[in-house]
């Protein structure tokens, strides 16, 4: 891009975001907001209390290692391993065992015969 592009490219740029920092200016619900907030700081500043201070007086759990409020924990890392299927095609006999849908055979059965069809050759084995 050429220099005088980039250039023209800002202006433009700052041009909406001066459209979008005017309208945003006019909006009931920001006054509001700033008004809280201006409000709240002064009051923190009154009692001499930081952000973290009125934190930890609204939400003590926010970084004490507690359960979340609902008291549910997630658990992250642990997959579920999949059961291995075996599907029987009763035109040829052929056995398949498959933990996946990305087998070769399996897709070419899919697409001659239909992917219902070739589900409903399938059972579950324990593993």
């Amino acid at each position: 891009m050429s220099l005088i592009n980039e250039y023209r490219a800002t202006e433009e740029a700052i041009k909406e975001l001066q459209a979008r920092l005017k309208n945003l200016s006019q909006d009931d619900k920001l006054q509001t907001e700033l008004e809280f907030e201006g409000k709240l700081r002064t009051l923190m500043g009154e009692y001499q209390k930081s952000l973290r201070d009125i934190i930890a007086l609204l939400d003590p759990e926010a970084k004490s290692g507690k359960l979340p409020r609902g008291g549910v924990v997630k658990t992250t890392g642990t997959k579920r391993s999949r059961k291995v299927k075996q599907y029987k095609n009763p035109h040829n006999g052929e056995v398949i065992e498959t933990k996946g849908g990305n087998h070769k055979t399996l897709k070419e059965w899919k697409a001659k015969w239909g992917g219902d069809t070739v589900e409903s050759w399938s059972t579950t084995l324990q593993s």
